[in-house]
């Protein structure tokens, strides 16, 4: 365990348990960077839709793993949907959560 999975848990054990409980995956990159690879079943939804898109991720009834190229994009979504009361982690980068797929 790294100093950072101390600090902050660890992610996969995080994603594994959301995985577990059913999650699905949106990638919140551009559509051309989700083009390039993505994991397998991910929704794209970019960071700049989130918002306008909460009412069809709710209506989804499950839990959300989001994913980005690093980690920076989908901890911005992951703040937004937690706000609206959406079950979600952020995965970090989408190869990280591809390797949990």
């Amino acid at each position: 365990m790294g100093i950072l999975d101390s600090l902050f848990g660890n992610k996969g054990e995080k994603i594994e348990e959301y995985k577990a409980k059913g999650a699905m995956v949106i990638d919140v990159r551009s559509p051309g960077e989700f083009q390039s690879g993505h994991v397998k079943g991910a929704r794209n939804i970019p960071l700049p839709e989130i918002r306008g898109r909460v009412s069809e991720i709710a209506h989804y009834k499950k839990p959300i793993i989001l994913c980005c190229a690093s980690g920076g994009r989908s901890g911005q979504a992951t703040s937004i949907l937690k706000k609206e009361g959406i079950d979600c982690i952020n995965g970090g980068g989408w190869m990280k959560v591809n390797s949990h797929f």
